[in-house]
């Protein structure tokens, strides 16, 4: 799917465990986009808010509370999008289809997601319930549980990989300490990430603390537009080269959930849409929900060989200074994983690199992202192409 769509402004909240109601992270979010895109309120058509929330919180219809942040955008159609940990990119491309259809000019996407006043037990219930619930091997899985699962096939065909999970948690912690906005600003070093100790437990043998990703809250924004629309006269726009959307069975029996088909699936057909490989690729913003997922990420995006995945990270190419680095805002994993807003937070940050505004973690002459986004373990999958495009 192509679009002559564009991403003209970013608003992001900090990540982390925040005093803010939902109501705020919405309206902070929100106002910074519209304020970055130099775009008045009253020119906005359609606002999508994704959010999981799955129990989570009382404000069971949030996608009425984005008008709180202007007078302006009362009576534009508005509504929820949820697609488990993809909800960002299902909000996303529901506004790209819209624009696509003829029906919006500007449309303001927001994420969000609180999670932190719960405690840990009940996040993974709530987050469980993205999983298969009509089989008994699979009722009460939790998610650690789905990915260590993934882990053990995986290194049942191709040795053990422990080691390589260390090194990516590792990475994805340094990088994060430069991201004003993540979550997590401490160093965990590889060697603390390796050995199972008191401070890093296992959590679903074989991940640790270390391979998990973090319970959070925030927001994240992107104003939208198309050609005809305010992205005509945007002086900082990023072109969407392609936006595709594959979903793949829910239940473990009908795939091996180590082959990770769908991304793979989803983020080739972005290439063949956009017209680009991945030597094409500047960086890219993974969905590094538990360390074997970006591991298995890298062969998705053809950075290497099934089974070999290993060696996009022993080779230093996905590191911040190598060939194509991944994660750097610092992931899931240190960024932080406000369900919600987490697939909006990796378009509002790719557009940041590509117009230069990206910080202590800019990429240099940044011209090519790819965002990879997935609901549940590899089932929805949603990939974007970002092209800089300064008008």
């Amino acid at each position: 799917m192509t679009h002559n769509a564009y991403i003209i402004g970013s608003g992001h909240t900090k990540f982390g465990r925040l005093s803010d109601t939902l109501e705020d992270l919405i309206v902070m979010a929100g106002r910074e986009a519209l304020a970055e895109a130099a775009l008045d309120p009253s020119e906005i058509d359609a606002v999508f808010l994704s959010h999981f929330n799955a129990g989570l919180v009382a404000d069971g219809f949030p996608s009425s509370l984005i008008l709180q942040i202007d007078p302006a955008l009362r009576f534009k159609p508005a509504a929820r999008c949820e697609n488990a940990c993809a909800s960002g990119s299902a909000a996303v491309h529901a506004g790209l289809n819209l624009m696509a259809a003829g029906k919006a000019r500007n449309v303001l996407v927001i994420g969000v997601e609180k999670m932190t006043h719960r405690s840990t037990p009940e996040v993974t219930e709530a987050l469980a319930s993205a999983g298969y619930h009509y089989d008994p091997a699979e009722t009460g899985l939790s998610f650690p549980q789905l990915f260590a699962l993934a882990a053990e096939q995986y290194m049942a065909r191709f040795g053990d990989q422990m080691d390589v999970l260390a090194k990516i948690a590792a990475k994805n912690h340094a990088n994060a300490m430069k991201n004003p906005l993540a979550q997590m600003h401490k160093e965990m070093p590889y060697e603390f990430c390796r050995e199972v100790s008191e401070k890093n437990p296992l959590i679903a043998p074989p991940l640790r603390l270390s391979d998990c990703s973090l319970v959070s809250d925030g927001a994240a924004a992107v104003v939208l537009s198309t050609d005809n629309g305010a992205a005509g006269s945007a002086t900082k726009r990023v072109r969407f080269g392609a936006a595709e959307h594959v979903s793949d069975f829910l239940p473990l029996s009908r795939r091996k959930i180590s082959d990770f088909e769908g991304p793979e699936r989803a983020i080739r057909t972005a290439y063949d849409t956009a017209g680009i490989t991945v030597d094409d690729l500047d960086f890219a913003e993974v969905h590094d929900c538990f360390t074997p997922a970006e591991l298995m990420i890298y062969e998705a995006m053809g950075l290497a060989e099934k089974g070999e995945g290993a060696r996009a990270i022993e080779t230093g190419r996905v590191l911040a200074d190598g060939q194509t680095p991944v994660n750097l805002s610092g992931g899931l994993k240190a960024k932080g994983h406000p369900v919600g807003a987490t697939g909006v937070s990796m378009h509002a940050l790719s557009y940041r690199q590509l117009t230069g505004q990206a910080g202590d973690i800019q990429r240099a002459g940044a011209h090519c992202g790819l965002v990879f986004n997935m609901g549940g373990a590899a089932v929805a999958n949603y990939a974007s192409v970002l092209l800089a495009d300064r008008a």
